[in-house]
């Protein structure tokens, strides 16, 4: 097996696509993008492509990941990026574009986003300049291989190198798996926001926060 980290790229973009439904998913059957949109998968994992190839640089653009292929093939990916950089009014501005080019209205947009209330009041705020790592997937056959912990090492070494203090990443409480494997390499709880209406609809109590020193 033969592991390459790579910077993510437009070709990726497909990819990067599965990464971030599979990550707002976490353990649970439906995740931000689902509720967004409201549309079968495939659809979805169109959406996503698009929005990961924008002229626009935003947090879910390939532009921010870095990819783990094994013999060539990607396996598993994560982003990194500064929240007052990718902001998001320009992940708006991105997905207006996607919407654009798919005929969506501005009133499904709008629909999706008060779909998505109550995951936003859960939602966990960052200090100035800390590098957030967000939307960890891996494909299910290539789990267990340690290819997470090499992503990791890459991008906390290039927060580290763009002058952040401290790395942020948020999970679903109830996802232990990766409560666990962020804690072997220094995360710590540090907050967690939770809401009975969350728990409701989407099968989980709330978010926790996990922070570390780079």
């Amino acid at each position: 097996m033969t592991v390459r980290i790579v910077d993510g790229t437009k070709d990726h973009a497909a990819f990067v696509a599965w990464v971030c439904l599979a990550a707002a998913r976490s353990q649970l059957p439906r995740g931000f993008w689902d509720f967004y949109l409201d549309y079968p998968e495939r659809n979805c994992l169109r959406y996503l492509e698009l929005l990961a190839a924008t002229a626009q640089p935003h947090m879910f653009h390939h532009s921010c990941f870095v990819v783990a292929e094994v013999d060539g093939r990607p396996a598993a990916a994560l982003c990194g990026y500064f929240e007052d950089e990718l902001t998001y009014a320009i992940l708006g501005q991105a997905m207006a574009e996607v919407d654009e080019r798919l005929g969506r209205t501005p009133e499904e947009g709008q629909a999706g986003m008060a779909r998505n209330a109550t995951f936003f009041t859960v939602t966990p705020e960052h200090p100035p300049r800390t590098w957030i790592v967000e939307n960890v997937a891996t494909l299910p056959e290539f789990r267990r291989r340690g290819l997470v912990d090499e992503l990791l090492g890459v991008i906390l070494e290039r927060g580290r190198a763009r002058g952040a203090a401290l790395t942020d990443i948020g999970l679903f409480i109830g996802n232990d798996p990766a409560q666990a494997a962020y804690e072997k390499v220094g995360f710590r709880m540090v907050s967690e926001k939770r809401s009975p209406e969350l728990e409701r609809t989407w099968g989980s109590p709330g978010l926790r926060l996990l922070r570390r020193a780079l």
